[in-house]
């Protein structure tokens, strides 16, 4: 089995209904077991056009889906909840965003057109750290404590 970080994050229609969607389908995956979600929390939009706060999560998970299979089955739930992808960094309905995935070896470290492993700005985002640090305490993160930066304008919304 391979573990992974999914981020969640959705700022149009039902955000939080969105978001429970992508853990109800990733629950009723046969190919994923869920380990761990996070608490949701409010954040402000980063990048992009002017548009409503998000709701972001995240989600551990072990599988035996390949990065391209787990990427696939992320842009299904993507779909399933009316995904557009029109503006860059634009609103939407919902994001299951692949953060980072381990196998017994480690860190899988994948860079094609479609997909780079762990994610490229993850690490730069507490929209993707705070709630990650919630399913997986002992990730490599940013000290999340010492910089005030990191916290800012999030808030969590439900545990």
């Amino acid at each position: 089995m391979t573990q992974a970080v999914l981020a969640l994050g959705a700022n149009m229609g039902d955000r939080l209904a969105a978001l429970q969607g992508a853990v109800d389908v990733l629950v009723a995956s046969q190919e994923v077991e869920v380990l761990a979600v996070s608490g949701v929390y409010s954040t402000i939009p980063v990048g992009g056009p002017e548009q409503d706060d998000f709701l972001n999560a995240a989600v551990l998970i072990d599988t035996g889906l390949t990065p391209h299979e787990l990427l696939a089955l992320a842009h299904r739930i993507e779909a399933d909840h009316h995904r557009t992808r029109e503006v860059r960094w634009g609103p939407r309905t919902l994001d299951v965003d692949l953060i980072v995935m381990r196998d017994s070896d480690g860190e899988i470290v994948l860079d094609t057109a479609e997909l780079t492993l762990p994610h490229p700005r993850a690490y730069e985002r507490a929209f993707v750290c705070v709630p990650w640090a919630d399913v997986e305490p002992d990730a490599q993160l940013p000290d999340l404590d010492s910089s005030g930066v990191m916290r800012t304008d999030m808030e969590l919304v439900i545990r």
